[in-house]
C-alpha cells in the first residue's frame, strides 16, 4: 500500500507564483484586513506592490493591519466602516480615492458568525450576521462598481465565501445562508457587470488556523490533538496560500476567469466517509442541555 503523505507543504512565506511589481500602482480595497485571513490576503498584494485600503469597524484591527503591511514597506490607508451601512462605504470609498486613487480591486472579506443552534436564535442575531455577510458585501460590492461606471474603467471584486454555502451548515444556519447568497452574488453580478470590464469571483477558504478565529473555533482546534489527520490534504492550510490564490484571480492572467468560486481547502469540504458515524445533535456538540424555550 502506498504510503501516506499528504499534499506538500506551501512554499515559505514571501514566496510568490507572480512577477514582482504585478500590482505596481494598483490600489485594493480590503474590508476586515486588520486581523486573520483578511491581513494574509492585504499582505500579499502588498508584497506585490498594491497600495492597500484596509476598512474594519475596530480601531485596533486597523492599527494591527496597518502596522503588518507597512512592515513590507507598502502604502497603507486606514478608514473605519462598518459595512452594514452604505453611506460609511461611500465615505470610505472617498477616503480611499483622494488618498491612493479609484481603488482597483475590492476583496470582501468581512463577515459575522458564531455557533448556535437554529432554535435558540434570536432575531437580532440572524439579522446581525446576515446583514454584516450578505448585505454589508452586496453594498460594497455595488458601490465599487457603480464608481467604476462612471469612470468608464475595469475592477476586480473577490467575495470571500465559505463551503456551507453549498452543503449548509448545521450551528451556523444564519451565516450559512448568508453565504450562500454571497456565492449566488457572485454568479449573478458576474453577467451583470462583466460587460462594463468588473470581473467578480468567490474565494473559500478551508482550516487556515489563525489568530482571529473565533473562540469556538479554536476550542475545537484546541481540543483536536493532531489536526492534519482530519484533512484530506495530511494538513492545515497557511494563511498565505489563502493570499496568493486572491492575488492570481484579481491579476491580469486570470482576466478570463468571473463567476467562478474557487474553493482553497485541500478537498476537506468533498470529504465522504464510507460509514457515517453516528449522529450527535448540533446541541450536544455544544454541551447544551434540552431546549427549554
Amino acid at each position: 500500500m502506498s504510503e501516506i503523505i499528504g499534499l506538500p507543504d506551501a512554499p515559505e512565506m514571501g514566496a510568490a507564483a507572480l512577477p514582482a511589481g504585478t500590482y505596481d500602482g494598483q490600489v485594493v480595497f480590503v474590508t476586515g484586513a486588520g486581523t486573520g485571513l483578511g491581513k494574509a490576503i492585504a499582505q500579499e498584494f502588498a508584497r506585490l506592490g498594491a497600495k492597500i485600503v484596509i476598512a474594519s469597524r475596530k480601531p485596533e484591527h486597523l492599527e494591527a493591519g496597518k502596522e503588518a503591511i507597512e512592515a513590507l514597506g507598502a502604502e497603507v490607508l486606514t478608514v473605519s466602516c462598518d459595512i452594514r451601512e452604505p453611506e460609511q462605504i461611500a465615505a470610505a470609498f472617498d477616503v480611499a480615492t483622494e488618498g491612493f486613487g479609484l481603488p482597483d480591486v475590492l476583496v470582501n472579506n468581512a463577515a459575522a458568525n458564531f455557533p448556535v443552534p437554529a432554535e435558540d436564535m434570536s432575531p437580532n442575531a440572524w439579522r446581525t450576521v446576515v446583514d454584516i455577510t450578505l448585505n454589508g458585501t452586496f453594498f460594497c460590492a455595488r458601490e465599487f462598481a457603480r464608481r467604476h461606471f462612471l469612470a468608464g474603467t475595469p475592477g476586480s471584486i473577490i467575495n470571500v465565501g465559505a463551503s456551507y454555502a453549498w452543503t449548509g451548515g448545521p450551528g451556523f444556519a444564519h451565516s450559512a445562508a448568508a453565504k450562500a447568497g454571497v456565492k449566488n452574488m457572485v454568479e449573478t453580478l458576474a453577467v451583470e457587470w462583466g460587460p462594463y470590464g468588473i470581473q467578480v469571483n468567490g474565494l473559500v477558504p478551508g482550516l487556515f488556523p489563525h489568530e482571529d478565529m473565533t473562540a469556538d473555533i479554536q476550542g475545537n482546534l484546541k481540543r483536536t490533538n493532531d489536526k492534519d489527520v482530519v484533512q484530506p490534504a495530511m494538513r492545515v492550510g497557511r494563511p498565505r496560500e489563502l493570499g496568493w490564490a486572491a492575488t492570481f484571480l484579481a491579476s491580469p492572467y486570470a482576466r478570463f476567469i468571473s463567476g467562478h468560486t474557487l474553493v482553497v481547502d485541500g478537498a476537506n469540504w468533498q470529504r465522504r466517509s464510507l460509514t457515517n458515524p453516528p449522529v450527535v445533535t448540533v446541541r450536544d456538540q455544544m454541551g447544551k442541555g434540552p431546549f427549554e424555550g
